[in-house]
C-alpha cells in the first residue's frame, strides 16, 4: 500500500471530498477514484457531501432570489417616487394625454419583449402615437415599426407607400416584429388607392 493511499483513505474517512484530498496530497483525481470508488464507506461520505453541497447551493439561490427582488422593489419604488413627480406635468401635456388614451383604448402590450402596440386604421391617430412614442416616451426613429395586416385582394406595395407617405417611413421599418400594429382593412384601403 503507498504511504499517500493509507493518507487518502483517512482524510476520506473525515469526511473530505475528492477535489479536498487531491489537492492536499497533490495526487491524481483518476488514481483516488480507482483507491476509493468501490468502497461502501466511501459512496455514503460522497452521497453526504452532495446533500450538503446540494443544501448550500439552495441557501445560495434562496438568497440570490431574495437579493435580485428587493433590488427590484427598490427600483420600482424609485420609478414610482419619480413618476410621483413628473406625471402632474404630464397631466398638463395633451400629447401625453392622447397618447395614454390612445393605448388605452386601441393598445396592448407585450411583457416578454417589453413591446407597446396599436391597432389602428385612422392615419391621424396612428401620427399622434408616433408622436407620442417619439415626444413623450423618447422612443427612437429606429425601435419603432409599422405592421400591415395585408388582405388577399390588396398590394403590399401599394400599401407600404400608402403609409410610408403619411409617417415618412423607410420600407424597412415594416415588420410583423412591431412596436405598435396598423391594421389595414380593405374598406379604408379602397379609397386610398383608387
Amino acid at each position: 500500500m503507498r504511504n499517500d493511499k493509507h493518507l487518502a483513505i483517512e482524510l476520506r474517512k473525515e469526511g473530505k471530498s475528492y477535489n479536498e484530498i487531491v489537492e492536499e496530497l497533490s495526487i491524481p483525481k483518476s488514481t483516488l477514484s480507482s483507491w476509493l470508488s468501490n468502497v461502501g464507506w466511501s459512496q455514503t461520505i460522497k452521497k453526504e457531501l452532495i446533500r450538503k453541497a446540494n443544501y448550500i447551493t439552495k441557501k445560495r439561490l434562496l438568497s440570490y432570489v431574495k437579493k435580485r427582488k428587493e433590488k427590484r422593489e427598490q427600483w420600482e419604488r424609485d420609478i414610482r417616487k419619480e413618476a410621483t413627480k413628473v406625471f402632474p406635468n404630464l397631466l398638463k401635456n395633451p400629447l401625453f394625454v392622447a397618447g395614454i388614451n390612445i393605448y388605452w383604448g386601441e393598445g396592448d402590450s407585450k411583457l416578454k419583449n417589453c413591446s407597446l402596440r396599436i391597432s389602428n386604421t385612422d392615419p391621424k391617430m396612428i401620427n399622434i402615437f408616433i408622436s407620442f412614442l417619439k415626444k413623450i416616451l423618447k422612443v427612437p426613429q429606429k425601435d419603432i415599426r409599422v405592421g400591415i395586416i395585408l388582405y388577399p385582394d390588396l398590394s403590399e406595395k401599394k400599401c407600404k407607400l400608402f403609409w410610408k407617405t403619411l409617417r415618412k417611413y423607410h420600407l424597412i421599418n415594416f415588420t410583423k416584429h412591431n412596436l405598435f400594429m396598423a391594421n389595414i382593412q380593405q374598406r379604408d384601403l379602397n379609397t386610398a388607392f383608387d
